[in-house]
């Protein structure tokens, strides 16, 4: 969904002071020259991933979503600017919390909002749900239920490109959970043994399912541990769009040139709970607001717009109410579609396979 739009003289966005103190704070990560237009993109792609899991929420108190759902609430500027340092043809492969993902790559939100309700105009025909579901056309390889497991997966797809030579990169999200699992040190192993192209995106949201990273590893850092294994990487403000876009067009550039994997741990925040029915009582509510009133990744997007009179209060204003409607009319393209057929219990289980003939 995130596009790149050329910087011109004339719609230059300057670093100045703000008003907040999270605005702030991007303001002094922000590059001295980001165009308007890219700023206004990434401000809607935000936006949508914000207003859909907002809309995913209500739909789930309603109990038309079943199963598990995770909302990415917070998290939006490390898939959007990252999906700014991607070019066509890159794929991306995450855990369970992926809607967010999924818009930020351009898959439609009809789409995806029909599979969340389990209907038959999903992505995966309603069979899916919110951790399984695909597009092969924006190459979205899923939304995986078992933590860590599209580690591996996502070297897999890096292993394709490697051998088709067609210079593409995959960008492989695991949160600071999935981090202690030993497959994706298996992982980092043969990605570096092979200087495959692949991104490792760690999602530091600090609190796993519920235990805070601090009482869960002595490391101080995550995507130091990729040292042992010769793989370079660094940390960066998962809540500064700019600054991830950054950090992924260095990580991405690496990757392209052939010199193997790197690692981005980006320090992220959700506003939510680990899962829609966690309490998320292992963080006060002073903690969140806090992050939410000074580090919020709209809000300092949003902020640089109204400073920089690359925008009004009203052009904003109206901005929401588009992205609102997207996100009403794909609650009710997901009703109005209708639940999978009986047989489709029986479909896209095997492949069918064209019998060799014998020589």
């Amino acid at each position: 969904m995130a596009r790149k739009p050329a910087a011109t003289k004339s719609d230059t966005s300057q670093s100045s002071s703000r008003t907040s103190s999270g605005s702030r704070t991007a303001a002094k990560r922000a590059a001295p020259n980001v165009s308007k237009d890219e700023l206004l993109q990434y401000y809607r792609d935000m936006l949508l991933i914000r207003r859909f899991e907002e809309k995913a929420g209500q739909l789930y108190g309603m109990g038309l979503i079943g199963g598990f759902c995770h909302l990415y609430i917070g998290q939006e500027a490390v898939v959007v600017g990252l999906e700014a340092a991607a070019e066509e043809g890159d794929k991306r492969i995450t855990s369970y919390r992926d809607h967010g993902h999924m818009l930020a790559c351009g898959m439609d939100p009809n789409g995806v909002m029909a599979e969340l309700t389990g209907r038959e105009g999903g992505y995966s025909k309603g069979k899916g749900g919110s951790m399984h579901m695909f597009s092969k056309e924006k190459h979205f390889y899923g939304g995986h239920g078992i933590v860590a497991a599209q580690v591996p997966l996502g070297a897999g797809l890096a292993f394709a490109d490697k051998y088709l030579d067609n210079k593409r990169v995959t960008f492989t999200y695991f949160g600071d959970g999935a981090a202690n699992q030993g497959q994706v040190y298996e992982t980092y192993n043969m990605a570096e043994l092979w200087d495959l192209p692949v991104v490792f995106v760690i999602e530091n949201n600090q609190y796993a399912m519920g235990t805070s990273v601090k009482r869960s590893t002595k490391s101080t850092t995550l995507f130091g541990r990729g040292e042992a294994f010769g793989i370079p990487g660094e940390q960066v403000d998962g809540m500064d769009v700019l600054a991830v876009k950054e950090a992924g067009e260095k990580a991405v550039a690496h990757c392209r040139a052939g010199k193997g994997p790197y690692i981005l741990e980006i320090m992220t925040y959700r506003y939510r709970g680990h899962s829609m029915s966690d309490p998320a009582k292992y963080r006060t509510r002073e903690e969140v607001q806090k992050m939410r009133e000074e580090r919020d990744p709209i809000e300092g997007i949003r902020a640089m717009l109204l400073q920089g009179k690359h925008a009004s209060e009203e052009d904003l204003k109206a901005i929401d109410k588009e992205i609102k409607d997207v996100v009403n009319k794909s609650a009710e393209f997901a009703k109005e579609s209708p639940e999978p057929a009986h047989e489709e219990l029986w479909t896209d289980i095997y492949a069918d396979v064209a019998p060799q003939e014998e020589a």
